[in-house]
């Protein structure tokens, strides 16, 4: 049950919140997101399943809410608030905004950071070693350092030195290339403070600032980072925190991108061959008396790795590629010929993997112990580093690969793809198609509490196809809520289906979609198209160009210039009275921020149906046919809804906002799953033309 405690600090969060914002005008859904999520963390539903999937209409003020609901409870139970977020935009309005104003109204305090990887700050060892270009070590970089490059690491230096800078790439001021940050950046091997030397490293500062923090802000990468060792690695254990995963309609494609591996065949043999020349000298480092069984682990290791690559390559060589340079496996099934050496190199990979972990750990051991200086340690450690690192990723290719398919589940994918950077040479892929049971067993299952977040989580007015991408249940004790935007949709916004000569299947849509969308900007000051393909941007912005210069309108196409730029040059024409039209694709479809005069009209070309191109989008559709589904009704329509959606929700940012949506595709009146899609959407006044 929620304790008085609990309830008495969220009350008295909320009455801060309105005396210290003059024109706060409570929210119904705000107010009920935040008890809802603080009785479900409070185990009052189901005490074993203390999870909350809530879709938050813009304009709920639903990262308020969760730090309302989520704060107070863990402070109160000794536990720790983990936010996890798909963009950077987000994590910075929380750090910098959102959780800085939270901490003021809060009655009892806490500590908050925003946490990063590891590989975002410099290794202060490595920094010092670099600094000096007399002493400079061959073995961190590929070539020498210019000179104006040795400034550069000077100045980093000076300023790391004098506390001045935190470490942090992204407090730096100015860009640092990435050859020389790659040269001075933190990695689990050689930086840890275990080493005295690297006790006042910028990560082991950051990660000791980390462990004292109540509320932790990361992203869904490092959230998965530290899943897939285990867990309370990187973050604090699961079972000690409250995840709160805003913009969790990402977490499917991060965890199943995050789960995927590839190598390249010739690339990995030529740095083995160079593991190879080196392996003897790095034993030596390490005490040869000590090291010389790994050493020969290791030498056994390539030895039969390298020639094994060379035969997958040959074998490989044999299957045709498609137009894009790609094969991929049906099903996912390897043929009988690639099983066999797919288990060799899994089990080599793994022997040279830890061989040369224990080579890397007898080093540091010598260093610790000052066994050996560290003018010599430094650079082996450096280059066992670099070793270690794709040793680690070709295990994990090899493992997946010769993982045969379940019965029960989804096959994996697997496809070669020529590789464009080295002729003759060819990229190996494996992705799982689901991931949702891997995040219950290292996330759901484990955790104290968890709320998912988002403005797009249902497809189709149902949290079914979300459920399944993430391994939830309707059905398993978890909560599931639909808060409505607070904007009044039908006097504040027309959604506009006009006539069409043709659907977008034609083949001359486009030319119908360039006159189409000069008579829907008519008149209009500000304007936003979306476009389902960049190619059909481009050929529409070539047809309309020279009409749009004429009549002295703005056109600004997705491309032309940076996004930040694109959105100040459209905000500086409709501020001084003049009509500009920004021309994007998908990506602009969510993150896109255009609050009152800034956009008014707002054009979606065609329903945005993604085709399954990827071999990993092919794969998963093949397994649904297989399995006697309908991929089109079973992803494609789904995925539409959700994208539909998020591009309406470009419109309406602020309760006082206006505006039309114009959507060139009549297909959501003519086909039975238009009536789905179109009921998907908010309730803004409807003129269907005939």
């Amino acid at each position: 049950m929620l304790s008085p405690a609990v309830k008495s600090d969220i009350r008295a969060c909320y009455q801060t919140l309105q005396d210290q914002l003059p024109h706060f005008i409570p929210r119904k859904a705000q107010n009920y997101l935040v008890a809802e999520l603080a009785k479900t963390l409070a185990g009052d539903y189901a005490p074993k399943r203390r999870l909350l999937v809530a879709e938050a209409g813009t304009g709920v003020g639903k990262s308020m809410a969760y730090l309302m609901g989520a704060i107070p409870f863990a402070l109160n139970n000794n536990k720790k608030v983990v936010i996890s977020t798909a963009t950077v935009a987000l994590q910075e309005q929380l750090a910098n905004k959102d959780i800085p104003f939270f901490h003021r109204i809060c009655p009892k305090p806490f500590d908050f950071i925003l946490a990063k990887g590891r590989q975002r700050y410099c290794c202060a060892h490595k920094l010092s070693a670099v600094a000096d270009m007399e002493s400079i070590q061959g073995a961190l970089f590929t070539q020498k350092p210019k000179r104006n490059e040795q400034l550069s690491l000077n100045d980093l230096y000076a300023a790391l030195s004098r506390g001045k800078w935190d470490g942090d790439r992204d407090s730096w001021p100015k860009p640092i290339a990435d050859h020389l940050w790659q040269a001075i950046a933190s990695d689990k091997h050689t930086c840890h403070a275990g080493l005295p030397a690297h006790r006042a490293c910028p990560f082991a500062k950051a990660r000791e600032a980390m462990d004292k923090a109540d509320v932790v802000v990361v992203n869904h990468s490092l959230l998965l980072a530290d899943l897939e060792l285990g867990g309370g690695v990187i973050l604090p254990e699961p079972e000690q925190c409250l995840y709160m995963i805003d913009e969790a309609h990402h977490l499917p494609t991060v965890a199943r991108d995050f789960s995927a591996a590839s190598a390249s065949l010739l690339g990995v043999v030529s740095w083995l061959e160079k593991l190879n020349q080196t392996t003897t000298k790095l034993g030596n480092t390490a005490d040869i008396k000590r090291a010389h069984r790994f050493v020969d682990s290791l030498l056994d290791a390539i030895q039969t790795l390298i020639p094994g690559l060379r035969e997958v390559k040959q074998q490989l060589s044999q299957l045709p590629l498609n137009n894009d340079g790609c094969y991929r496996f049906a099903d996912g099934e390897l043929p009988d010929a690639l099983i066999s050496p797919s288990e060799q190199l899994k089990t080599a990979s793994k022997k040279a993997h830890q061989a040369l972990g224990k080579i890397h750990d007898l080093i540091n051991e010598r260093l610790k112990e000052n066994d050996i200086s560290a003018k010599l340690a430094d650079p082996a450690l450096a280059e066992t580093a670099f070793f270690l690192q794709r040793l680690e990723n070709l295990e994990k290719v090899w493992t997946l690969m010769a993982q045969p398919n379940s019965d029960k589940g989804a096959p994996l994918a697997r496809w070669v793809r020529a590789c464009r950077e080295r002729e003759g040479d060819l990229w190996i892929h494996v992705s799982p198609l689901e991931v949702g049971w891997r995040l219950d067993q290292m996330l759901w299952s484990r955790a104290a509490g968890v709320g998912l977040f988002s403005a797009t989580l249902r497809a189709l007015n149902r949290f079914s196809y979300f459920c399944r991408q993430v391994g939830l249940s309707e059905t398993d004790g978890s909560r599931y809520l639909a808060l409505p935007s607070p904007f009044d949709y039908p006097n504040k916004a027309r959604l506009v289906i006009p006539t069409m000569p043709c659907e977008p299947q034609a083949s001359d849509f486009t030319d119908v979609l360039s006159d189409k969308i000069l008579e829907h900007l008519e008149g209009e000051r500000a304007s936003l198209v979306l476009f389902a393909s960049y190619w059909q941007m481009q050929q529409v912005t070539k047809a309309i160009e020279s009409t749009c210069k004429q009549r002295g309108w703005q056109l600004l196409c997705q491309g032309s210039q940076s996004r930040p730029g694109l959105l100040k040059a459209h905000q500086q024409a409709v501020n001084a009275d003049k009509t500009s039209i920004i021309f994007g694709t998908g990506s602009f479809s969510e993150g896109l921020d255009l609050p009152g005069n800034l956009l008014t009209n707002l054009i979606i070309t065609k329903i945005p149906f993604a085709v399954p191109t990827s071999p990993v989008e092919e794969a998963h559709a093949e397994y649904i046919e297989r399995c006697g589904g309908n991929p089109f009704l079973q992803i494609a329509v789904p995925e539409a809804s959700k994208k539909l959606v998020q591009s309406v929700g470009r419109l309406l940012r602020k309760e006082e906002d206006s505006g039309k949506v114009v959507l060139l595709d009549r297909r959501i009146i003519t086909r039975r799953y238009g009536q789905s899609l179109l009921d998907s959407l908010p309730p803004f006044t409807r003129v269907i033309e005939p």
